[in-house]
């Protein structure tokens, strides 16, 4: 094998690699003998077809293994020899000129990952500011618990029902004189003034009394999930059952022993618990936010404009996502487009961080151990169907460059507690208002990768989204920044021919086609669930 350098310009590299014909005929030869003895043809033996009639038959075959074989082990001998640290994966192009029995010649090209001498991790000083649970946050906690596990009585015949009373309905909904799916049930329960089903369905509720029946129209928001429904009218038959008025729930021992716990006292404890969990989180935001903003100020070097332009096109697909759901799209999009060159040099910090971190914690030992990606490759596996789980766990296992991608945002997690741990770390509380303003003081406008909106934000949908970037986007802090990782490949694609369904996609509409969510239940004889804001 010969390799000339033909680029070696800042991070580019370029080279041509030679593999000679007799190379390439050798596995060939190599081939034809493991395969010869399993090979049938008539009027031979099992295993005595001689060695050019097996080329004849499958030589075409057995020449396009060869070469791709011999491409792939060149072009890793080549990252050896060269000692190439390969920023994403390399791209490798045969001439089209090339023809069976001559020389293979490659053209190799790739951008390499910057030196990076790690900095020394001493002196570090970060400041953590912490909020105590005042006693009137764990009152109020205490009262939305309460009234989440309303109960309410029947009322007299004769109550008109009113903002915040409980009406057990039948419906049946048609367009047109035409009944449509999920449009019809039996026993529903539905607050007024919840918001709970789409808009005009419960004000026109209101002054119902057990019994009556009325029609009401209602008009599907355009952004409604199910196509077939999208801004068309309704109309609802609707016979009450009955009319319920709310009682007062008592925050007391029977209260807490409800819930499945103990005593008030221990059901204080578990919420002042996920109290704490929630501010611990924005402590922690802060705190990485520091450190980041630490490390970016004490280092500037080169980095992979490949690299700088996957992370720039991550970034630039959320923002026309969330100006497609803002009321006034197209203004939306001039606003981000006027920022355009600030998301890129955010998406430049991010991957020098990222790039940063790895080099730290490669330095010091910070690892991703074997049953933390057997974790991680499970958790990708869900937003599969089951049957396709398999070919998932495969793509993975013999993709090298996938695992790392997967792998990436634990490590960097890893990294910044080790960082954390090393760091001589003051602490001093806060208010909760206080800790939300350092945290957007210390944002800026070059942490924070949303868009500037330029519009008021769009209604919600009738029903929550189920994409997988949404869930994404709820589960992070706002505003916390994400360094990219050090990638090894661009973003990976589904390893199946055609990308599986999510779960999430397979699920369904909801069961009624007026509601906007579904109704959660009280969950009986159970501590009380952690509010959305705990999610980090």
């Amino acid at each position: 094998m010969q390799i000339v350098e033909t680029t070696n310009e800042g991070l580019k590299r370029g080279y041509t690699v030679t593999i000679p014909a007799g190379d390439i005929e050798a596995r060939i030869d190599s081939e034809v003998k493991k395969v010869a003895p399993q090979v049938r043809m008539p009027g031979f033996r099992p295993g005595k077809v001689p060695a050019n009639l097996v080329r004849k038959m499958h030589g075409e075959a057995l020449h396009s293994d060869a070469l791709n074989n011999a491409v792939r082990e060149s072009v890793d001998e080549l990252m050896r020899e060269k000692k190439l640290r390969p920023a994403l994966q390399p791209q490798v192009d045969l001439g089209t000129d090339y023809e069976q029995g001559k020389d293979a010649e490659l053209s190799v090209e790739l951008e390499i990952l910057p030196e990076i001498e790690a900095p020394s991790i001493e002196g570090l000083k970060l400041e953590k500011l912490n909020v105590p649970v005042a006693d009137e946050a764990l009152d109020e906690a205490l009262e939305k618990l309460a009234e989440n596990q309303k109960s309410y009585r029947d009322a007299a015949k004769t109550k008109k029902a009113g903002d915040g009373d409980q009406l057990i309905i039948d419906f049946a909904g048609s367009i047109d004189g035409e009944e449509f799916e999920g449009g019809k049930a039996e026993g529903a329960a539905l607050v007024i003034g919840s918001g709970q089903f789409i808009p005009g369905f419960e004000e026109q509720l209101v002054g119902s009394k057990t019994g009556e029946e009325k029609t009401i129209t209602v008009t599907f928001p355009e952004d409604y999930p199910a196509e077939h429904l999208k801004g068309k009218d309704a109309q609802f038959a609707i016979t009450v059952q009955q009319v319920k008025v709310p009682t007062e729930t008592k925050i007391d021992e029977d209260f807490a022993k409800n819930l499945g716990v103990d005593d008030l006292e221990t059901l204080k404890n578990i919420l002042r618990g996920q109290l704490e969990q929630e501010t611990a989180n924005l402590t922690r935001t802060q705190m990485k936010r520091q450190l980041l903003d630490k490390l970016a100020a004490d280092h500037d070097f080169p980095v992979p404009p490949s690299m700088v332009d996957a992370e720039f096109d991550q970034i630039w697909q959320q923002l026309q996502q969330e100006a497609s759901r803002e009321e006034n799209p197209e203004e939306a999009m001039k606003e981000i487009e006027s920022e355009k060159d600030d998301y890129r040099k955010i998406a430049e910090r991010r991957v020098r961080l990222g790039l940063l971190l790895s080099e730290i914690g490669q330095a010091n030992g910070v690892e991703v151990t074997q049953q933390e990606m057997q974790m991680l490759m499970q958790q990708a596996a869900q937003q599969y169907r089951p049957e396709d789980r398999q070919r998932f766990f495969e793509y993975i296992q013999r993709e090298p460059m996938a695992q790392a991608q997967l792998r990436a945002p634990l490590y960097e997690d890893k990294v910044v507690d080790f960082l954390f741990e090393q760091a001589e770390v003051t602490e001093r509380d806060v208010t909760r208002e206080e800790l939300e303003a350092a945290i957007e003081a210390e944002e800026g406008e070059e942490a924070k990768p949303a868009a500037k909106k330029a519009a008021p934000k769009k209604k919600a949908p009738a029903k929550k989204t189920t994409a997988k970037a949404d869930d994404k986007a709820d589960a992070e802090p706002e505003g916390e920044e994400k360094p990219a990782a050090k990638k090894a490949a661009p973003k990976k694609k589904a390893p199946a021919k055609k990308a599986p369904a999510k779960k999430a996609d397979a699920e369904g509409e909801e069961k009624s086609a007026a509601k906007k969510t579904p109704a959660k239940k009280p969950a009986a004889k159970k501590a009380p669930a952690k509010k959305a804001a705990d999610k980090e």
